[in-house]
């Protein structure tokens, strides 16, 4: 069996996916040796079956709403058993794009480990000891215990948090294992960056200026009264209100990457202008992206790291 690498999605996050795939075989020199699939959580019934039902999220009852950004998060745990639990997988974010061939991460020594990643950054890592499970190399075989539609269901029936499984906590610490930080480089783009993580949902290049969809925390284990505001928020005016919009990227540099790709993808076929239009219609990319790409230079050929060129550009 090929290994995998695994691209989670929705509705929302289509044209990152799209593009997260391209960087991968762009700078792969050896896509014959591994698939790529998204995973797109409208081709799961079970998620639109529990729309506007309550699950347990971080001790809170929270409403789900596929229309969510990051409703498809719990596709992360789907792969072993697409997978027939056999191989090798990777499970990225659709927000995540490659820098170097994946194929080092897929075929690394696990040194007998089933999960590999790297912890959270912040609170939520030195806190709650919380792993990064956006971007995981998986020895499936060793997984057999995952049943992410299991679990997904588990979360409604309130015997299942999200928090702590989304988190890996819930896993035998002496199976997880852990990879370099460049593997899932958090908004962080140097020339050691090997996956970008435009992880900062509310500067992801490809939104600035949207009205902000997607849902904030509503537990602060440092500041618990924030925690309070938050949730009335919610409850008195809504999901999303008083959240703003989305803003620029602090790095023009992780702009211009992804715009550079987005241009490939239009030039190759993968992404069409009429899609594109229809995208940025539903406020799912930013409505001057068309504009922006006139003026994307084009990225140097693979293996050249992007970052090469865009520094001499800017």
């Amino acid at each position: 069996m090929k290994a995998c690498v695994f691209i989670q999605t929705n509705h929302k996050q289509i044209t990152g996916a799209i593009v997260a795939e391209h960087a991968l075989r762009r700078y792969s020199q050896n896509n014959d040796k591994f698939d790529v699939q998204l995973m797109d959580t409208r081709d799961y019934p079970f998620f639109a079956a529990r729309e506007g039902q309550d699950y347990l999220r971080d001790g809170v009852k929270r409403e789900w709403l596929n229309d969510d950004l990051q409703s498809f998060t719990p596709t992360r745990f789907m792969p072993p058993k697409l997978m027939s639990y056999e191989g090798r997988a990777v499970v990225m974010d659709p927000d995540i794009f490659a820098t170097t061939d994946i194929w080092q991460l897929l075929n690394r020594d696990m040194q007998g480990k089933s999960i590999m990643c790297r912890m959270r950054s912040g609170p939520k890592g030195l806190i709650d000891k919380c792993k990064a499970s956006s971007v995981m190399l998986l020895e499936c075989e060793n997984l057999t215990h995952w049943d992410a539609e299991r679990q997904f269901e588990a979360m409604f029936e309130f015997t299942q948090d999200y928090q702590p499984w989304i988190c890996l906590r819930e896993e035998d610490e002496q199976s997880i294992g852990y990879f370099e930080n460049e593997w899932n480089d958090f908004d962080k783009f140097t020339l050691d960056t090997k996956m970008l993580h435009t992880t900062r949902r509310k500067t992801q290049p490809w939104k600035t200026g949207l009205p902000t969809d997607w849902r904030p925390a509503e537990r602060f284990r440092l500041f618990p009264p924030a925690a309070w505001v938050m949730r009335a928020r919610r409850k008195l005016f809504g999901e999303y209100a008083f959240l703003g919009n989305y803003k620029q990227h602090p790095d023009a540099n992780q702009e211009h990457f992804f715009f550079g790709l987005l241009k490939e993808c239009l030039e190759q076929g993968q992404i069409t202008e009429e899609f594109l239009r229809d995208e940025m219609a539903r406020n799912h990319v930013r409505h001057d992206a068309l504009t922006i790409l006139e003026n994307t230079p084009d990225l140097p050929p693979a293996p050249l790291h992007p970052l090469n060129a865009l520094s001499q550009a800017a």
